[in-house]
């Protein structure tokens, strides 16, 4: 058999690569369940009508169906065309519709689960990858603190990746959909989507083609189009935008509602994680289910990856035709943001393996004996395994070495740490290794 070529898209880490993914992800579920919210898990299959019915989705979908189906009769479920989620929030509105007779609202949730998108792969973006997302849902009413809420939650998990990963710090751009749609109701436009649509393009496209946009497709006079574009530009680590967007003379009481917020979510970020939020109002959100608070957060020093955490505020996240569900909720790209570090060794594992100890053996005869050891051992809460044969003691060195293993037991009562060359007395009912050697830990570049 020929050696298998990778599938472009669908990233395989390493053993050691795995490790550094595991310790990210249990430090966002453990500031996720610290703040209260539960972690639920979504089938990955979802009716096409349901993947599509939400917003402007322009990826493709990986749709699925059983090869037999045709030969062996087809039930409903074969009937119905399925896909894989394309991200956790569709698949979520359906949960919250399907189980709302047994969850209590606001219902605070968060998941970590692969998603699946089809689209061309390159640095940062991949066809099959790993989500973190965190959402608040109410019953037709949710409070606008709540917005507040997920931007602190998410700047202290990713700050807290910072600070004791190394993994570089986030800046948090936050806008407001009330904001801009009062702005642009003010100036007397209706269509607030289309503009928003097309003011989302101006870090890819600049300010003239945007406002080419504006004015050829839209309709609007040079002024607005230009009034529009003023708006975009203001940005502000404080609430100093408040007065720079008053400065513009438009006014509309759902303006007032959006700076409002807005302002309240900057502050609570800023004091949850100074210098890593922003307000920048021309932050669009393209899909059109948001109606609120909008998220978007880059990595220093890859910005070229574009946001690798986003979300925002949706009134309408669910309706069963009595109910809305309301919720507001952002996503960690986390594949996005570990892939790019682990590939240029920014992160790395302490070793590959979580084994702290090697317990050799002499003769397989007393294997029995080395086992005995080890379970002691891991009885303590120590990674331990067996040499897998009775080699020379430097041939059993040279294989804990090979595999990143700190320390080789011998016999009943020695211990050596192989990278000092120190041996030691040891019972293993009572020694410990060094606390930073007990497990792998995430390494910085």
């Amino acid at each position: 058999m020929s050696r298998p070529k990778p599938l472009s898209g669908f990233p395989e880490f390493l053993p050691a690569a795995r490790i550094v993914e595991q310790r990210v992800l249990a430090a966002l579920a453990d500031t996720f369940e610290l703040h209260g919210f539960g972690s639920i898990e979504t089938r990955a299959l979802e009716p096409m009508a349901q993947l599509a019915r939400k917003g402007e989705i322009d990826k493709e979908i990986y749709v699925v169906r059983r090869l037999q189906a045709e030969r062996h009769g087809a039930g409903q479920a074969d009937r119905d065309e399925l896909g894989l989620h394309f991200d956790l929030t569709v698949p979520f509105a359906r949960y919250v519709l399907e189980h709302s007779g047994h969850l209590t609202f606001p219902f605070r949730r968060y998941q970590i689960q692969k998603v699946w998108r089809g689209e061309r792969p390159q640095e940062g973006r991949y066809r099959e990858f790993l989500q973190a997302d965190i959402d608040v849902v109410g019953q037709d009413v949710l409070a606008a603190h709540h917005d507040v809420e997920v931007a602190r939650v998410i700047l202290e998990a990713l700050e807290r990746l910072h600070t004791e990963f190394g993994v570089p710090p986030v800046l948090m751009r936050v806008n407001n959909r009330k904001l801009a749609e009062g702005f642009y109701r003010g100036l007397g436009i209706e269509d607030h989507l289309a503009v928003l649509q097309r003011v989302d393009k101006l870090d890819k496209v600049g300010p003239d083609a945007v406002a080419g946009l504006l004015t050829r497709e839209l309709g609007l006079t040079d002024v607005v189009a230009r009034q529009c574009l003023q708006l975009a530009t203001i940005a502000a680590p404080d609430e100093s935008f408040v007065e720079r967007v008053r400065g513009l003379g438009v006014q509309h009481d759902l303006l007032d509602e959006g700076l409002a917020e807005l302002a309240a979510v900057l502050r609570a970020g800023a004091s949850a994680a100074p210098g890593r939020i922003v307000a920048d109002l021309k932050i669009a959100r393209g899909l059109d289910y948001y109606t609120g608070t909008v998220y978007e957060t880059e990595l220093a020093g890859y910005e070229h990856l574009g946001s690798i955490c986003s979300g925002g505020r949706y009134d309408s996240l669910a309706f069963d035709g009595r109910t809305t569900y309301p919720g507001v909720g952002l996503s960690i790209g986390v594949t996005r943001m570990l892939v790019p570090l682990l590939a240029k060794g920014t992160l790395a594992a302490s070793r590959s393996v979580p084994t702290c100890v090697l317990v050799a053996i002499d003769a397989e005869e007393t294997r029995d004996e080395a086992d005995g050891i080890a379970a002691r051992l891991r009885a303590r809460g120590i990674p331990t395994e067996v040499a897998p044969k009775a080699d020379r003691f430097g041939k059993q060195i040279r294989y804990a070495d090979r595999r990143g293993i700190p320390f080789v037991w011998f016999g009943s009562n020695e211990v050596k740490d192989i990278r000092s060359g120190a041996q030691q007395a040891a019972d293993p009912d009572e020694w410990l290794p060094p606390a930073d050697d007990l497990r792998p830990s995430i390494v910085r570049a």
